[in-house]
């Protein structure tokens, strides 16, 4: 078993009522849940850190390249247009 470090942490009332649920239906130390939630962050399972801001940003971006064409018109834009907008829109 590899060596433990003791940690102390703050949790919410609603926190450790789940926890605690969660441990006894699984017959595990609620600590052991709290390192299988860290490996699971680790391992990119974890995705509740959604942010509505970007969310907003891609509808946005959706609604305004999908309005349908009128009978004869032509598009405004291209493709590359599009990587290109994304692109510079990301983070790096």
């Amino acid at each position: 078993m590899a060596k433990m470090v003791r940690k102390q942490v703050y949790i919410d009332a609603r926190q450790e009522r789940s926890l605690k649920r969660r441990a006894r239906s699984l017959g595990v130390p609620e600590a052991e849940l709290i390192r299988r939630g860290i490996d699971a962050l680790d391992q990119g399972a974890a995705t509740t850190d959604r942010d509505p801001t970007q969310w907003r940003a891609a509808r946005a971006f959706i609604l305004r390249h999908r309005r349908p064409l009128a009978t004869g018109a032509t598009r405004t834009w291209r493709r590359d247009e599009l990587y290109e907008e994304r692109l510079h829109a990301r983070p790096r």
